[in-house]
């Protein structure tokens, strides 16, 4: 059977618990870090859920809020649903099926 993972982006919500409510606020915690992050970076990186993340900044982010990744990404797993099948909905074949097979193609000299 297959399974469906996710995941949610917690970062905001670790931030706000340390009192920390702007992406501005957390780009000089990170430059202790030695992680060089542009604004507008720091910025995708809180509004929204990172598909890819180096494990630099999530080391980074894991210092600064001490806590462990866990803390900053939940994990979900389920099992995917199976997919039903039409039955019953099949629709009949023609009665002269003979009549459907191609003919044989007539190849005729150029003029």
């Amino acid at each position: 059977m297959k399974r469906k993972v996710g995941y949610t982006w917690r970062l905001r919500e670790v931030m706000a618990q340390h009192r920390i409510f702007t992406a501005t606020e957390l780009v000089p915690l990170l430059r202790e870090r030695g992680i060089e992050l542009s604004a507008s970076q720091v910025h995708r990186l809180v509004s929204g859920t990172p598909e890819r993340l180096s494990l630099q900044v999530l080391s980074a982010l894991c210092d600064i809020f001490s806590c462990t990744p866990a803390g900053l990404v939940t994990t979900t797993a389920e099992n995917a649903g199976v997919r039903k099948t039409a039955t019953g909905d099949l629709p009949t074949p023609p009665a002269n099926v003979a009549k459907l097979r191609p003919r044989a193609a007539r190849i005729l000299p150029d003029a």
